[in-house]
């Protein structure tokens, strides 16, 4: 009901004079008013009639208010209900609104105490049907992204097979090309196959960006405690195999715990250390440094490097998806990563900003609510 709508009462007494009293006063006081003196006239009206709140007196023949409610309230799930009572039975009203009525109001009736239990009366009605339309539209977007998510897992697939196919055999028909009639072709030639088996994985790394960044809202988290620099050196490990040829200094300071998933930190790290890694190749001297920090009450964590860096007035790109702040041929990669990243925090409650400057390196920070794992 809008506030602009002049709500309806239902009012039943079985004395005469008591209702039509009732009727008249509320009347004045602007509200639609319809009066009976029996239960089943009263619920005769409501058959073809909508109203808000039904007053209905506790004690009377026939049907009590307590029958009257709950037969009221099957018919319109939306109506509340007040029963009037007289001082000797305030007990049974009480237990009457455990059954459904908000209030009582006690007979005979002060229009000054009755005004504000009606008020409140209808105040819950409209605070309960505002509740059931939120209710509503929350089920319907739930069932949209049940819906979408389940598009995506059909993506995802699709993606995953129908794509990757085709996309081998350009990789492979290349590659055959290369291997077997290389000496018939020029130069020229045999530069233009190399191009097409580079972009053939080029292609198969952005699938796989995508599936991965299309997972990650899928994926449940499994909070635990995390030692992060004991994960931070297990993926240190692995980059300097890979960069054998690149020699690079990491410093590592203090890196507290936290609580979070460790595998999809674990990516976190994974590809900040990357990008550090990469894009510090061809520096001298190469430093990546990793540390945690307080700050306004909570801990940062950072990865910086000294390498390429970016402009900062392009940092509104960085963590878009196949953003790249740098052109292929400088530094390869799909422009995902920093997606992942920033979605992995996001869903740990965190948050994921950079600094950076042409030439002079970039640093990329992150914080982790320190909540408690659960027991």
């Amino acid at each position: 009901m809008s506030d602009s709508r002049i709500a309806r009462i239902l009012i039943v007494d079985d004395e005469y004079p008591q209702m039509k009293a009732l009727c008249d006063a509320l009347g004045c006081e602007g509200y639609e008013t319809a009066g009976f003196t029996s239960g089943q006239e009263a619920l005769a009206a409501l058959q073809g009639t909508s109203f808000d709140l039904l007053l209905t007196d506790l004690t009377m023949p026939g049907m009590d208010g307590l029958a009257l409610l709950r037969a009221a309230q099957d018919m319109d799930r939306q109506i509340v209900g007040v029963v009037m009572t007289g001082h000797g039975t305030i007990d049974t009203a009480v237990e009457t609104m455990k059954t459904g009525a908000l209030d009582y109001i006690l007979k005979p009736f002060d229009l000054s105490v009755a005004l504000p239990v009606l008020s409140r009366a209808l105040a819950m009605r409209r605070l309960r049907i505002e509740n059931a339309e939120l209710a509503r539209k929350v089920q319907d977007r739930t069932t949209e992204l049940e819906a979408t998510n389940k598009a995506l897992e059909t993506f995802s697939y699709s993606v995953s097979h129908d794509l990757r196919a085709p996309l081998r055999g350009i990789h492979g028909f290349a590659s055959i090309l290369i291997e077997d009639f290389s000496a018939q072709m020029p130069a020229e030639a045999q530069r233009l196959v190399n191009d097409v088996r580079t972009s053939a994985r080029q292609m198969n790394q952005l699938i796989d960006g995508l599936l991965r960044l299309s997972q990650l809202g899928r994926w449940p988290l499994s909070r635990k405690s995390v030692s992060v620099s004991a994960l931070v050196q297990e993926v240190l490990d692995e980059l300097r195999k890979e960069h054998r040829d690149n020699p690079i200094e990491v410093k590592v300071g203090d890196l507290p715990d936290c609580v979070g998933d460790p595998t999809l930190l674990r990516q976190v790290f994974v590809n900040l250390l990357s990008n550090a890694f990469k894009y510090t190749r061809g520096k001298e001297p190469a430093v990546v440094e990793i540390g945690c920090r307080q700050q306004a009450g909570e801990e940062v964590f950072w990865v910086r490097d000294n390498g390429a860096g970016f402009d900062m007035q392009y940092a509104g790109k960085l963590f878009g998806v196949f953003q790249r702040l740098h052109r292929a041929d400088q530094f390869e990669g799909t422009g995902v990563g920093l997606s992942i990243v920033q979605r992995i925090i996001e869903r740990h409650g965190g948050r994921v900003w950079a600094e950076a400057e042409v030439d002079k390196g970039a640093a990329f920070y992150f914080t982790i609510p320190n909540s408690s794992p659960p027991a």
